[in-house]
């Protein structure tokens, strides 16, 4: 079926309006203006199609593996989610601030649901400085560490989301995006003796913002203060490469919550996500 003129994606020619749309909110929307600042706004390369309802500068959502609305209002949100429900649902969840994740999946809920999860409350937190308490010994993961590191990854991955990141392929695509991340030296690492104790990567990078994901502290050191020295040695590794670090928590992880703030983190916004079955 042809889809009308106004469905089509942003064009490769309302690239600058796109980058300053993101560049005004760039905490937020640092996953997708990463992508956006490195492959423009064609949906082969981008991985996903950009979409806009009255205009780029009053609305703007990213569909791809995750649903990002990015800008808009209420009538905006419908829009993207009659839209999103008419065609194929490529998308593992739908993740953002909250104030748009939230009314879209209301109006998406009938064509996309039931959700599997639905975590409405996430402190979008930043650390402005570098923090007195980062853990020294926190480095670059190495690929020789590659097993060690993804199978710290996997845990993590399952406690988080609830599922097997690797998937029905026995695991090989995983594998290879564990070690691209190391490979670009966004994965980091702290060994006790053979295994790993932490780990985080700094899952996406835009020219302005770093977002850490995937903190993980192996269970039987939890508790003594690790995850939040781990994580502030990551974000002074992305405050050392001129980024802002940032990340987003679920607000009913207290423990972790109350880590990152007393290492220097501080809320500047909410995510919701909703994890899609």
């Amino acid at each position: 079926m042809l889809r009308m003129l106004h469905e089509r994606p942003v064009p490769p020619r309302d690239l600058p309006t796109v980058l300053a749309v993101l560049d005004a909110d760039p905490v937020a929307a640092c996953m997708i203006a990463g992508r956006v600042q490195e492959f423009g706004t064609d949906p082969g390369s981008l991985g996903g199609e950009l979409w806009t309802n009255r205009g780029i500068t009053s609305s703007l959502c990213f569909s791809g593996a995750n649903l990002v609305p990015l800008r808009g209002d209420a009538e905006d949100m419908r829009y993207f989610a009659a839209r999103a429900a008419r065609g194929h649902r490529a998308a593992a969840s739908i993740v953002g601030r909250a104030e748009y994740v939230l009314p879209l999946w209301a109006d998406l809920e009938s064509a996309w649901g039931p959700a599997r999860e639905i975590r409405p409350d996430q402190p979008l937190m930043t650390m402005p400085a570098p923090s007195p308490a980062s853990h020294p010994h926190v480095r670059p993961a190495r690929m020789s560490e590659l097993d060690q590191y993804l199978d710290a990854s996997v845990a993590m991955f399952t406690a988080e989301v609830g599922i097997d990141p690797r998937g029905g392929d026995g695991g090989r695509a995983y594998r290879r995006r564990v070690a691209n991340t190391i490979l670009g030296g966004r994965a980091y690492v702290l060994f006790d003796g053979p295994d790993v104790a932490f780990k985080a990567e700094v899952g996406a990078v835009s020219r302005t913002v770093g977002q850490i994901q995937g903190v993980w502290v192996r269970p039987d050191l939890r508790g003594q203060g690790l995850g939040g020295a781990g994580t502030a040695a990551v974000a002074d590794a992305v405050l050392r490469s001129g980024r802002i670090p940032s990340l987003y928590v679920n607000s009913f992880n207290t423990p972790a919550r109350r880590a990152y703030e007393r290492v220097g983190f501080r809320q500047v916004g909410t995510f919701a996500t909703v994890l899609l079955a």
